[in-house]
């Protein structure tokens, strides 16, 4: 039976550019809002073709997110689990090849009853559609729908359409929040409104008249462009919120209730907001605590999306990073991240000893044989000069490949993906995935989402969990090979955590009087990692190099 509660629906654009901080404007405007009591739900439309984004470039899209039903999204829902605290599913997350694959699906199967199926009205119906089942789930208060891309693009006009339909049909019940870039020209030295004027305008033109104004700039806003955005833009003065930018945008949330933006949107959407006062007593605690380490701990991303120790593109490994940042700031320290490329090492052995300087090494998850080698050099000089080294996904694959070859002797050891031809294929693709693999049909076929695992008494993990039981979130198609888990941890290395029947390898790990930390993880523990919540095993590792760190003062 449906609940009989008033849903609330907050539609965030973009105009002008994009890259002005839409998701986090989103995941902000929800966390103020869960602060006051409610209950709060997000989508993420992107107006892709692509049914989901586990087959886009990540140093064209950003870091590939995956969802505890092992849905593959963009990162912004990253940021909504985060900021929200909450765990969300496939039914939050939208692109234009999912909805009209859907609409194709029930057309073909008779589901709109021999009617003529458009694209106008039936794509934007599905949209509500799915708007409507996200927001029944969560029993929210308050939904929170991000359309992807900049207001004027063709490709989400019938995002934009489906908005403006359900604020036609629940006119009370549907607020708009348009994210614009104010620009200060170099040689004028002055912010500049008229772009914003023209985003709002473009979106009138989809019958759209927005509510709130987000004005994003590198400085606050003042109130004579506050007032002009005011005027030209159709809003009152109090709905145009200055966002400049910050140090932390974990300070976002804090800075649009300055300017009572959840005290606004209520009133715009007559939710009464009498005994709920906004209590976000541990979200400000975070946020001092961040601010407040000066010691810096240094730690090397070892991967292969780095260009001459410059990062390509910040969010490809963006929830790792921000894992490491809320590990850092529970153990008292400030992180400072090095973004180490893997390819120099492979063309200078030299240079590997720059990797001594660090107080702890991690390598991310990631896929092909780009780099590879560089990789297993530093997971190899890490291991061997006790620096505190982290893997992940592919990080733990190549670890137990660099223990095989130089502890175990198995010698050009590998993993299948790059090296089919391998004597030893210590990790190879797992079976079930051989048959779709060879059809060329790879978009959604690894082991993706929450898997349980037990952990081995005595070891890092379980000391870090404190549980015998875990779940934890997957991405991947290899596996280590079970025909050679003998013979590695007869050299040594321990896989403390497995799936419950004991055949897939999930942590490996050297005990603690062998290595102050060498641990790998099979899953993507950064996927749980929580600003008020750190991961443990991020947490071990940060302790691990804090203890260098404090060593080598």
């Amino acid at each position: 039976m449906k609940s009989k509660k008033q849903r609330k629906y907050i539609f965030v654009t973009g105009g002008v550019m994009s890259g002005v901080g839409k998701g986090v404007a989103a995941s902000s405007i929800g966390s103020i809002l869960k602060a006051r009591g409610f209950i709060v739900t997000a989508l993420k439309i992107d107006p892709y073709i692509n049914v989901d984004a586990g087959t886009m470039n990540p140093t064209e899209h950003g870091e590939v997110f995956v969802l505890e039903d092992g849905d593959e999204c963009d990162q912004d829902m990253g940021n909504y689990e985060r900021f929200l605290n909450v765990t969300l599913s496939r039914v939050n997350y939208m692109t234009t090849g999912r909805v009209y694959q859907e609409v194709i699906r029930r057309e073909r199967n008779l589901e709109y009853k021999g009617k003529n199926v458009e694209v106008v009205p039936d794509i934007p119906f599905e949209v509500i559609r799915r708007i409507e089942i996200a927001t029944e789930k969560a029993n929210a208060d308050f939904t929170i729908i991000e359309i992807g891309g900049t207001i004027g693009e063709y490709q989400n006009m019938l995002f934009l359409e489906a908005a403006r339909m359900l604020k036609s049909k629940r006119p009370d019940d549907v607020a708009f929040t348009m994210v614009s870039y104010l620009p200060i020209p170099s040689k004028i030295g002055e912010m500049k409104t008229k772009p914003t004027q023209y985003a709002s305008r473009t979106l009138n033109s989809a019958g759209i008249q927005t509510d709130i104004i987000i004005a994003r700039a590198s400085v606050p806003l003042d109130q004579k462009r506050k007032d002009k955005i005011a005027m030209f833009c159709n809003i009152r003065p109090e709905c145009v919120i200055s966002a400049p930018d910050v140090e932390s945008i974990y300070d976002i949330p804090i800075n649009f209730e300055r300017d009572h933006l959840s005290t606004i949107l209520c009133s715009l959407l007559k939710v009464d907001l009498k005994n709920r006062p906004m209590r976000c007593a541990a979200w400000r605690s975070f946020i001092k605590r961040s601010k407040s380490v000066k010691d810096e701990v240094n730690i090397a991303v070892v991967g292969k999306y780095f260009n001459s120790g410059e990062f390509v593109l910040s969010d490809v490994y963006i929830s790792v990073l921000e894992a490491l940042k809320y590990s850092a700031y529970k153990v008292g320290k400030k992180l400072k991240l090095h973004y180490v490329s893997s390819h120099p090492f492979e063309k200078d052995a030299k240079r590997i000893g720059e990797l001594e300087q660090y107080d702890g090494i991690l390598a991310p998850g990631g896929f092909g044989s780009t780099g590879v080698e560089g990789i297993l050099k530093a997971i190899q000089y890490a291991r061997e000069h006790k620096i505190p080294y982290f893997g992940l996904c592919y990080g733990m694959q190549l670890a137990v490949i660099e223990y095989a070859r130089n502890v175990v002797g198995l010698k050009g050891a590998h993993t299948a993906e790059v090296d089919p031809k391998s004597p030893y294929k210590v990790i190879d693709i797992m079976i079930d995935q051989k048959k779709l693999m060879a059809e060329n049909n790879y978009g959604g076929t690894m082991r993706l989402g929450a898997y349980p695992a037990r952990l081995k008494k005595g070891t890092i993990a379980r000391e870090a969990y404190k549980t015998d039981t875990i779940i934890e979130r997957h991405r991947h198609r290899y596996e280590v090979n079970p025909e050679y888990i003998y013979q590695i941890e007869s050299a040594g290395l321990v896989f403390s955590g497995t799936s419950p029947d004991g055949q897939l390898m999930e942590i490996a790990e050297l005990p603690r009087e062998i290595h102050p930390f060498f641990l790998g993880s099979q899953f993507h523990p950064e996927f749980l990692a929580r600003p008020l919540s750190p991961h443990p095993l991020f947490t071990e590792f940060m302790k691990a190099a804090s203890d260098r760190h404090n060593k080598a003062k």
